[in-house]
Order: structure tokens, then sequence, then C-alpha cells
């Protein structure tokens, strides 16, 4: 069976993740693996490959890298995915039930953003990750992203940006065309509790006003500290 959906996940030391989430994603029929790495100095890639994936490799930068994953693949779907992000319950069902209705080939799907902690403050964070998806259209790389090949290639792809990769191409793709998936990605907490609850999604809003302004993404990420 030819798979339908390429599951691309860049990575940069990013061991203490991978294995799970390759484990959530594995074993599915109708779909493959692309790993691309960035240079990791951990485990990540000898994980990678032990997964039932392919590597690739690329220079470090995450919009880079999610283009030469995209690229080494052929599915007709694309589902990209961030290395400490599991789909949750019912993932699989939600992501074949979109890319199964023909008017969704200009479309792209996106998932409900959860963290893997009891902690309330991270409930505050993500009910503010959908008021931001509702409202302004712009769901993260976090929350994953799942685009027909073709409408993504047309749209230019991932361009390799060092910092808001994920903004870039969903402003591309457009408010009224993403729609979001009925299911979780849930997301490790370990960024949010070592930077804070409160300072990394206000660092984030200022990284993104300052983005959207036309500030140049390499100085933004200076700014953000990668």
């Amino acid at each position: 069976m030819t798979p339908a959906l390429d599951v691309v996940i860049p990575t940069l030391n990013a061991a203490p993740f991978l294995a799970r989430t390759l484990v959530a994603v594995a074993a599915r029929e109708t779909s493959t693996i692309t790993v691309c790495d960035g240079g990791s100095r951990d485990d990540t890639v000898a994980i990678a490959r032990r997964g039932e994936g392919t590597v690739v490799t690329a220079p470090a930068g995450r919009g880079g890298q999610l283009a030469a994953g995209a690229a080494a693949g052929s599915a007709p779907w694309l589902l990209f995915l961030h290395a400490d992000t599991l789909p949750g319950p019912g993932w699989l069902d939600a992501v074949q039930s979109f890319m199964s209705t023909p008017a969704n080939t200009g479309k792209a799907g996106y998932f409900r953003l959860r963290f893997d902690t009891h902690d309330p403050r991270a409930r505050r964070v993500e009910r503010l990750a959908a008021w931001r998806c509702k409202v302004f259209g712009l769901p993260y790389g976090d929350q994953g992203l799942l685009i027909a090949r073709a409408f993504y290639e047309g749209l230019g792809g991932f361009r390799p940006l060092p910092l808001m990769e994920d903004v870039d191409l969903v402003r591309r793709i457009g408010r009224r065309n993403l729609v979001p998936l009925g299911a979780d990605a849930i997301t490790s907490a370990e960024r949010y509790e070592r930077d804070g609850w409160l300072r990394r999604p206000l660092r984030n809003l200022s990284c993104l006003a300052l983005f959207l302004a036309g500030l140049s993404p390499r100085v933004v990420a200076r700014l953000y500290g990668r």
C-alpha cells in the first residue's frame, strides 16, 4: 500500500522525547516517518535510526529542517510534528477524516494544544493558544500541521527561517483555510517549567509582535535566545 501521509519530525538534541513520539506515530500502514536532524550531539539520530522512519540531515534551523524533511518524501499528505509532541487519542481518525474530505486539499489542519502536566497554569496557556487560533488563525508548530503536499508546495513550503517558520507558513495558508482537528497535541511542558509559565508566553508574544511588525526573523531569533 502506498503511504498517504508523510510524518515529518525536525530534531535537535531531542533524545529525551523522540522515542515516545516515534512510537506514537509508528506502525501505521498508511504513513511514513521522516526525522530531519539539525546536528544533534546526543542520541537523537541513533534513536531515530532504531525507529521505523527515514533519517535526513540539514543545517540547524527548524524551517530548513522541515523543508528538507518534506522534500524527502512523496506521500500526498504531510503531517509536521515536533519531537516533544505526542498526538493524543483519536488523532489518526481525525487525520484520516480530514484527508478524506476533498475540500480540505486546499486547507490545513492543526491539533488542540495540551501540555503533559496537571499544573493549572498550563490550562491558562492552553486557553490562550485556543483563543489565538480562533481569533487570529495562528496555530504554532507545537500543535502540528496537516496539509496536502500539493497545497504545501504551491505555497512555497517552509522557508529557511531561524524562528517563526510556523507563523510564516500559516499566514500564507490563511485564517479561513485553517481547520482545528478533533484531537490533542500533547506537548512537553519542560520549557515552560524551566522558563516560567508567565515569562515564556510573554516572550513568545513579544517575538510574534516583532515578527508581524516586520522585524527580521534573525533579529527576533537573537532576542528569543535561539
